[in-house]
């Protein structure tokens, strides 16, 4: 395995990481945002606030872009699987 081999690798590997992350990140920094708009027009600084509707957010999120994110692992893992004897020379 060469080097452009493994840089190939490491360049999709990154790719399928921020892509995967990506949507449930966006989700959490939006609704932080938002409320965090929320407390300083209110006046209301309450750490946990913040916490539960992110954390709702989140497994929203979850549910439905759930099986996309596992669809792009599981190809990514298909590929890395498939080309496995090119890794190993």
């Amino acid at each position: 395995m060469d080097i452009g081999v493994v840089t190939d690798l490491t360049q999709e590997t990154l790719y399928v990481i921020l892509t995967t992350a990506a949507p449930l990140l966006l989700i959490s920094l939006t609704v932080g945002l938002t409320i965090s708009v929320f407390q300083t027009v209110t006046s209301i600084q309450e750490q946990t606030l913040t916490f539960v509707p992110k954390v709702i957010s989140i497994f929203i999120g979850i549910m439905l872009l759930g099986h996309w994110m596992l669809e792009n692992m599981v190809g990514f893992m298909i590929k890395l699987w498939s080309d496995f004897s090119v890794y190993i020379r």
